[in-house]
């Protein structure tokens, strides 16, 4: 590719961004102008391939998780849900130093478990933990640090609109690489589910970390603790139990094999309208038209994405770029360690400027086949994905969290860009642990197929093509070193002694094995004598077995 070609790449993304246009018109001009420099408008069956293969996400019944999920997230965020689970984290962790905090860690966590969604979390917990969190004595910088990163757990901890893009746009299928002991099913609803058991530990580690910062914070700052009291929790429990029940309805559904992602996705819509609308009475029918138009101004938005960038990947495969990238892997020899280290800072690049959804749907194509091709499990790739880019929503220019937490808690980007770094910190720290111990994301997907918790790091593998009679077991390596050891062999072979080789060519020679005589034969002298009788001879002579004395 010439200059050129990049400076026309480069000029649509800061012309985009100066005049301030959507992301999917960004993703919808840079794919129109791959197309065009690839030659692909000039073929017409190329181009209804992209037609068809947009048609084809209609066939994917698991994408119709996302809008359900959308739309029962904006049900539980207008109503009373989010005060109720609060009110029960308080009034578990209230008497531990940064009890608050903690509560809001772990609110934001629950919370994400049941809309699937970081910028709704940031807006359900964040709109009351954080003048709760000021009030009680907390510094505000930490206070909206916490719950903007604790909102990011919403696409980590399942269910997860994130992953349910992953598991379709995912070449290798998620699953088994050679030489793993997971058995995942591949494609569909079934790798959705996989992958959300792979989330659980990422996400409980995150908000552990968290918990144990505000933990911290809490000693330090001395903050105002209350009293455990369990009638208090009690009460709280009453309050919040159908929003407590909901995310063991619907996770405890996807892993017992009750319902699909997509069902699971179905019985949330109708779990939160009965709870929200006739149990809890927080909302009323007027606020359905609302509600409904939002999610559907948000499901059209990823659609329209989602879209656009399989003509993006269509110029990839013209391209033979995802080909290219394996074998420029490969060449470099790079150790797994190394890979994994490369992909981490080239997704915190990524997360920079692109937003999620795009960044999956254009990278994973990319990423994910070489990574399978070291033999790193797909699951664990995804984690390593999914954690990357959740550290993405907290960093400019895209971040979306960012943005949420400025228009929520009306402060600047640059005030709330410096209230979380200390949980980036925290974050990327716990990205390494995830990426270097599979077993962090693996182990429970392990455990619910009758594995063992316990998954190890994947050894680096460099294959070798067979060599024209090797056996599948044999290198290259190990056939070289037979023949110099044969050559040693002959090189140390004393002059004047005969292999047993060259004596039986003499004897075949001689005819003394195309016709063995009988047993009752007695012929001697002029007679064929038998492969016994000249062995003896040999061995008399000291041609095998005897080597020549040193006299």
């Amino acid at each position: 590719m010439s200059i050129w070609f990049y400076l026309g790449i480069l000029g649509i993304i800061v012309g985009m961004i100066v005049l301030g246009a959507p992301l999917y018109v960004l993703i919808g001009s840079l794919t129109i102008y791959l197309l065009f420099v690839g030659g692909i408008f000039d073929d017409f069956a190329l181009l209804t391939s992209i037609i068809e293969q947009t048609r084809g996400l209609s066939d994917q019944t698991v994408l119709l998780a996302i809008p359900f999920f959308v739309i029962s997230g904006a049900i539980m965020t207008e109503g009373d849900i989010a005060q109720r689970l609060i009110d029960v984290a308080e009034a578990a962790f209230g008497k531990l130093p940064g009890g608050l905090a903690i509560s809001a860690v772990f609110a934001c966590a629950f919370f994400a478990a049941i809309s699937g969604s970081s910028p709704v979390t940031v807006i359900a917990i964040g709109s009351i933990m954080y003048p709760a969190l000021v009030e009680k004595g907390y510094p505000s910088k930490f206070s909206m640090g916490i719950v903007t990163s604790g909102g990011s757990l919403g696409i980590l901890i399942p269910p997860s609109i994130p992953m349910i893009v992953y598991a379709i746009v995912d070449p290798t299928g998620l699953k088994d690489p050679v030489g793993y002991a997971l058995s995942t099913t591949g494609g569909g609803d079934a790798s959705v589910k996989d992958l959300f058991i792979a989330g659980i530990g990422p996400g409980l580690l995150i908000a552990g970390i968290m918990g144990g910062f505000a933990l911290v914070v809490g000693m330090k700052d001395r903050v105002e603790t209350t009293d455990f009291d369990w009638k208090k929790l009690g009460h709280a429990l009453q309050d919040g139990v159908w929003a407590l029940f909901l995310p063991v309805l619907i996770l405890g559904g996807i892993y017992t094999g009750i319902f699909t992602p997509t069902q699971a996705a179905a019985v949330a819509v109708i779990y939160a309208i009965i709870v929200e609308f006739f149990i809890h009475r927080s909302l009323e029918i007027k606020d359905v038209p609302r509600i409904f138009t939002d999610s559907a101004l948000l499901m059209g938005s990823l659609l329209i994405i989602m879209a656009l960038a399989l003509g993006f990947n269509l110029y990839l495969d013209r391209a033979k770029i995802p080909e290219m990238a394996v074998e420029m892997i490969l060449d470099m020899e790079l150790t797994i360690w190394q890979f994994l280290i490369i992909v981490n800072v080239l997704l915190l690049i990524a997360g920079f400027f692109m937003e999620i959804l795009s960044a999956i749907m254009i990278l994973v194509p990319l990423l994910a086949p070489v990574a399978y091709g070291l033999g790193i499990h797909p699951l664990h790739m995804a984690i390593i994905f999914i954690v990357n880019l959740e550290i993405g929503y907290l960093t400019p220019p895209i971040g979306l969290n960012l943005f949420v937490a400025g228009t929520l808690f009306k402060k600047g980007i640059g005030e709330v860009v410096k209230s979380v770094l200390p949980f980036m910190a925290l974050m990327l720290g716990a990205l390494m642990l995830i990426t270097y111990v599979p077993t962090i994301s693996l182990g429970l997907v392990s455990l619910s197929k009758g594995g063992s918790f316990f998954v190890p790091f994947p050894e680096d593998r460099k294959e070798a093509p067979e060599e024209p009679g090797a056996s599948p077991e044999e290198t290259p390596a190990d056939t070289a070193a037979e023949g110099e050891q044969a050559a040693e062999a002959e090189q140390e072979q004393p002059e004047g002694v005969k292999s047993l080789e060259e004596l039986m060519g003499e004897v075949e020679d001689e005819g003394a094995v195309d016709t063995p005589p009988s047993e009752d034969s007695e012929e001697d002298g002029g007679g064929v004598k038998s492969l016994e009788e000249m062995m003896n001879e040999v061995e008399e002579e000291g041609a095998v077995g005897k080597p020549p004395s040193e006299e």
